[in-house]
């Protein structure tokens, strides 16, 4: 349900550069390790986009691949789903360079 207020805020967004325009696409950025899931957010718009003038926008979901750096030999790297160890000296600490991201980055809107 976190979801909501996040597609709260991307609605308000939109409608706001929109400035009184239909809204027509959605330009979403998630990362990898990000909480979102793209069906819940999708679920919601529909819901409460409903009677605005983005109530027929198409959301458009960009996946950002998770980038870790290792803090002891600096190498970067993407961590697998079983194993986030650094793969060139098999170190724990590591600091994410990517994959947390959660934006909207762009609205077209009509004429």
């Amino acid at each position: 349900m976190h979801e909501l207020p996040v597609t709260q805020s991307i609605l308000d967004n939109a409608l706001r550069h929109a400035e009184g325009k239909r809204v027509t696409d959605i330009h979403i950025v998630m990362g990898e390790l990000s909480n979102f899931i793209d069906d819940s957010i999708q679920f919601y718009w529909d819901m409460i986009a409903k009677d605005t003038l983005a109530e027929d926008a198409k959301l458009h979901f960009r996946r950002v691949p998770a980038e870790f750096q290792c803090m002891v030999c600096f190498e970067k790297y993407h961590p697998s789903s079983e194993e986030f160890s650094c793969p060139y000296c098999g170190s724990v600490g590591a600091k994410i360079i990517a994959g947390e991201e959660f934006f909207m980055e762009a609205i077209d809107v009509e004429g």
